[in-house]
């Protein structure tokens, strides 16, 4: 790789909270997206007198919000009805802020991507680029077990069909000439340390990582919980900068008097040694800031023999450690995605698979483990189609 040929100048970097109000139908994202409008023309007009602000981070949900995992809708029905396209008219308004403001946006939305495969949606992180245009897209590649979007590996056959299977398919990183080189994972993804390790490996400098929620956002007594320790880890083992906005707090639907804080706040920017440089308790329409030095950072892993750590990797050692399959691939190549109480039953063989393999002990004693349970008995009840109800301009159609 050639050196660079000009210096990265240093930038604020900021991550978006917004309260989020949950889509019926792909008109009710006009609501979230009025709100993120609003959180971008304040962080630029607050945040950009002490420094230009060249990347503003959304925080997962902030958009497309939760519907479909709440509500466990069918998964081809939410591609449908909810979700967007990338690009589309709702990604154009936020183009028009880019230009606007000559700022990077990095975005997460579910959306579909029917040039992958058709009826069936993703959860999506894109970046806008100052001139308004499409630079970066990348899939979430694990899911909580709650979340029934589609990933990569469910489809892997087409998935490798169009963009192979080297790491850069599955995890790819925008490289630029003004922020330094950009990666986004989502999330769950932010669980497995191999993520961040692979972007790292694509030369990704900052790493974008929305959004987690309670109760991994509260455990222990320092601010942030177990996410915040994952990124400052992250951080550390790979010198790279982590941008970690976290939703706001969340209307599930229409009907409700009061949102519900699912995520706990706690936004923050973290440097590549795993030092804090932004952190903000509140979600609720707020933001985290951060400068980000692309030099500084470059001078440190081509300048330093010991704490650059990818530099001593000794790979041989770990290439026999994924040669054994966990979760099986191609589960929706063919198959609509299934709903939480059967995905259940995969989770469970994969917790099979561990023991068979020596990597689990099974217990002395066996107890029944986390399940889904559903709001009502009635199926009638949490049906999608008499949910969709609850949307309603007029409370009586309900």
């Amino acid at each position: 790789m050639p050196n660079a040929s000009e210096p990265v100048a240093p930038y604020m970097a900021v991550g978006l909270s917004t309260i989020v109000h949950g889509v019926g139908s792909r008109k009710d994202i006009e609501r979230n997206l009025q709100i993120v409008e609003d959180g971008i023309h304040a962080a630029v007009s607050i945040i950009g007198i002490n420094m230009p602000v060249r990347l503003i981070a959304l925080a997962e949900g902030a958009l497309t919000g939760f519907t479909d995992e709440i509500f466990d809708i069918p998964h081809v029905t939410a591609a449908r009805e909810l979700f967007i396209d990338v690009p589309g008219p709702e990604t154009e308004r936020l183009a028009a802020l880019a230009r606007r403001y000559s700022t990077y946006i990095v975005v997460q939305c579910k959306a579909r991507w029917p040039e992958v495969i058709e009826d069936r949606f993703f959860n999506l992180l894109f970046v806008i680029s100052p001139q308004g245009e499409i630079v970066h897209r990348a899939a979430k590649n694990h899911l909580w077990c709650r979340e029934r979007s589609c990933v990569p590996h469910d489809i892997y056959d087409r998935w490798v069909e169009l963009f192979g299977d080297g790491i850069d398919a599955f995890y790819p990183v925008l490289r630029t000439d003004d922020i330094g080189n950009l990666g986004t994972i989502c999330c769950s993804d932010g669980e497995y340390p191999e993520a961040v390790r692979a972007l790292a490996f694509n030369g990704a400098e900052v790493v974008y990582r929305p959004s987690e929620a309670v109760p991994m956002t509260q455990v222990g007594l320092d601010p942030g919980g177990t996410w915040l320790l994952q990124n400052r880890a992250h951080a550390h083992f790979n010198n790279v900068y982590m941008i970690c906005p976290n939703v706001g707090p969340v209307y599930v639907h229409p009907r409700m008097e009061h949102p519900y804080d699912i995520a706990g706040g706690n936004s923050h920017i973290v440097d590549y040694q795993g030092n804090v440089l932004g952190h903000t308790a509140s979600g609720a329409n707020t933001f985290v800031a951060g400068i980000v030095d692309i030099e500084a950072l470059r001078q440190f892993r081509t300048m330093n023999l010991n704490s650059n750590w990818m530099k001593d990797l000794r790979t041989e050692i770990f290439r026999r450690m994924y040669d054994e399959p966990i979760h099986p691939k191609n589960l929706w190549l063919q198959d609509e995605p299934l709903g939480h109480a059967e995905i259940d039953e995969v989770y469970r063989s994969n917790i099979e698979r561990l023991i068979a393999r020596g990597s689990f002990t099974r217990p002395a004693r066996q107890f029944p483990g986390a399940r889904f349970l559903p709001p009502s008995d009635d199926a009638a009840e949490t049906d999608w189609q008499a949910l969709r109800s609850l949307w309603s301009s007029d409370p009586a159609d309900s």
